[in-house]
């Protein structure tokens, strides 16, 4: 039972099948969240309710991955690398393109949903910059989890680049839709100045 149990929540392919099996009740989630603003009159309650779910449901597996325990965790101590690019190099020379880009891409994508949606959500992080530094410390904070949990995971920069860089990336494809966010107060858009003599 046990092992049964762990071949669900403590194996990446676990993981991937609990995603796929809960898709479903995510899409029941905005459905529900939707139509219970809409019936308060909350503006774009679609849109809000999408972004609310897509920023949990697509994010939260790729921690739940990372933070998987290594075969040796809690046996060898914490490894930190703190040299730019090192880690990277080091991948494509031992591990070849195939590990490498599959490594990269999934560093991309771990808050990649955070950084599409949290500016539709948030009027305050419609800002790359600011979405960067979002991802960034929401990274530094699981890398720094990792180390302290002795989880035999090596706490990289590069990790931190790489998440921070999906978050923008992903930010900017959704930037188009930024200048509509539904929460962005009406009163505080710029007023046309009144006519001479009225």
């Amino acid at each position: 039972m046990v092992k049964g149990w762990h071949g669900w929540f403590g194996t990446f392919n676990g993981v991937v099948l609990i995603t796929v099996i809960v898709l479903p009740l995510a899409v029941l989630a905005v459905w529900a969240l939707a139509r219970r603003r809409r019936a308060a009159g909350t503006t774009s309650a679609w849109r809000t309710s999408l972004a609310d779910v897509g920023i949990v449901y697509g994010t939260i597996p790729w921690v739940w991955m990372i933070m998987l325990p290594g075969d040796q965790a809690g046996a060898v101590p914490g490894r930190v690398t703190v040299v730019p690019l090192r880690d990277l190099f080091t991948i494509f020379s031992d591990g070849g393109p195939l590990t490498a880009t599959v490594q990269v891409v999934g560093n991309l994508l771990v808050f990649a949903a955070l950084g599409f949606f949290a500016p539709l959500r948030f009027p305050a992080l419609a800002s790359v910059p600011r979405v960067l530094a979002l991802a960034a410390g929401c990274s530094v904070l699981v890398e720094t989890a990792q180390y302290v949990l002795r989880l035999d995971r090596v706490s990289s920069v590069d990790d931190v680049l790489l998440n921070a860089a999906g978050a923008g990336l992903a930010a900017l494809a959704s930037r188009r839709w930024w200048r509509d966010t539904p929460d962005t107060p009406t009163d505080r858009r710029p007023q046309p100045a009144p006519a001479a003599g009225c």
